[in-house]
C-alpha cells in the first residue's frame, strides 16, 4: 500500500472523527452524526469530482473511505471521552489530510488537463469544502471564513507543487515538498493565532 494512500485514508479519518464530534456536540442522533462525519470526510472530494465530471465518484470507487468513515463514527461514539485529549495528534492526522487532500485534488485536475490555475482551486475545494459543509449543516460560520489560516495554507502548497512540477522535479519530491510546506503553515498560522486580515475600513471610511 503506497504511503500516499495510507496518508490519504489517515486524513479520512481525522475529518471523520471531526465532523463526527461537531455533529455529538450538537445532539444529533447516530443516522445524523454518521452523515457529518461522512461529508466532513469525502464531500470536499465528492464536490470536486461533480465539478470536473470525474467517475466513479471518490468514495463510490474506494469502499475503504466508507469503512474508514464507519470505523470513525463507531470510535467516537464508544470513546468520544477519550479522543478529546487527543486533539493535538487528531490536530496532525488532520493537517497531513488537508496536505494530501489538497495535492490529490490538484493531481486529479491535472490529470483531466484542467488550466493549473483551475486544478490548484480543485486541490483548495478537495481539501476544505468538506469542512465548510460540516459548518454549514450544524448552523456554524464556516472556520475558513473567520478564522484561521486554512485554505490558504492549501494553495500555498499547491503553489508550490506546479512551480515544481514545471521544472520537472521527481514527483514524490514534489509532493513531499509540497505537503510540507501546507503542514508547515497550518501549524504555524495555528500556534502564532494567524489569521488573514479582515475588511473593516477602506479609503472613504471617516475616522
Amino acid at each position: 500500500m503506497e504511503l500516499i494512500y495510507v496518508l490519504d485514508i489517515l486524513g479520512t479519518f481525522a475529518f471523520a472523527i471531526s465532523g463526527a464530534l461537531v455533529a455529538s456536540d450538537k445532539k444529533f442522533d447516530l443516522f445524523g452524526v454518521i452523515i457529518i462525519a461522512f461529508v466532513t470526510a469525502v464531500g470536499g472530494g465528492m464536490l470536486r469530482d461533480v465539478l470536473i465530471d470525474a467517475h466513479p465518484i471518490n468514495w463510490i470507487g474506494d469502499l475503504n473511505y466508507l469503512y474508514t468513515i464507519l470505523a470513525a463514527v463507531i470510535i467516537t461514539f464508544l470513546f468520544k471521552s477519550k479522543i478529546a485529549p487527543l486533539s493535538k495528534t487528531m490536530f496532525l492526522f488532520d493537517t497531513i489530510g488537508l496536505g494530501v487532500f489538497t495535492l490529490l485534488g490538484l493531481q486529479k485536475g491535472l490529470s483531466f488537463n484542467l488550466h493549473p490555475i483551475i486544478a490548484l482551486i480543485m486541490g483548495m475545494i478537495s481539501a476544505v469544502f468538506g469542512g465548510v459543509l460540516r459548518d454549514v449543516l450544524t448552523n456554524k460560520v464556516p472556520l475558513i471564513f473567520e478564522k484561521e489560516i486554512y485554505a490558504s495554507a492549501c494553495l500555498a502548497g499547491g503553489i508550490t507543487y506546479l512551480i515544481l512540477n514545471y521544472f520537472n522535479v521527481k514527483e514524490n519530491v514534489i509532493f513531499l515538498i509540497a505537503a510540507f510546506v501546507i503542514v508547515l503553515i497550518r501549524v504555524i498560522a495555528v500556534k502564532y493565532h494567524l489569521q488573514l486580515p479582515k475588511i473593516k475600513d477602506d479609503l472613504f471610511t471617516k475616522k
